[in-house]
């Protein structure tokens, strides 16, 4: 008898621990500082050569981001591969680096109350076959590279990306 309520009470914590687990990594993808945020936003090639910048940028507006700064700009493959610095060693990293490079982007910073959390919300999953209704990419996405817009993933992810296009900004 001592022996089931000792299996009971530890299949019980694993479970409880794993419950716990889900919870947290759940919350931290998505974390809500309740502080006034900056993150990039861009308005990727296809995007941009669709004329699809003007909706894209309604949508941002309407969502009640402030647009602190703005710049078209044709991303060189040295940027674009410190943009990616995270997925170097990805086998996807020089199909990436190519389709940036491919056209004009547009290059943003935002800014407002959970802008982080709020903009990858917006902007929805990479692919938008996956990507919810009333999200950017399911609604101007065309396949897992063309998929219109992206966004930093964390507040340090953000400085550094802002500080990529904007470092006459950083303060």
């Amino acid at each position: 008898m001592m022996r089931k309520k000792l299996i009971f009470i530890i299949f019980g914590s694993l479970a409880l621990a794993a419950v716990v687990y889900m919870a947290y990594k759940k919350l931290s993808l998505n974390i809500r500082s309740n502080k006034i945020e900056r993150t990039l936003a861009i308005i990727k090639p296809d995007a941009v050569a669709a004329h699809l910048t003007g909706k894209i940028i309604d949508r941002i507006e309407q969502e009640g981001f402030t647009i602190v700064d703005l710049r078209k700009i044709k991303l060189e493959a040295e940027q674009a591969e410190k943009l990616y610095t995270d997925y170097h060693d990805e086998k996807f990293f020089h199909q990436l680096v190519d389709h940036m490079t491919s056209g004009p982007i547009v290059v943003m910073i935002l800014e407002k109350l959970n802008a982080i959390p709020d903009w990858r919300d917006i902007v929805g999953h990479y692919d938008p076959l996956q990507a919810k209704e009333g999200t950017l990419r399911k609604q101007f996405g065309v396949n897992i590279w063309q998929n219109a817009v992206q966004g930093s993933r964390n507040a340090q992810a953000a400085t550094r990306e802002i500080g990529l296009f904007f470092a006459d900004r950083i303060a």
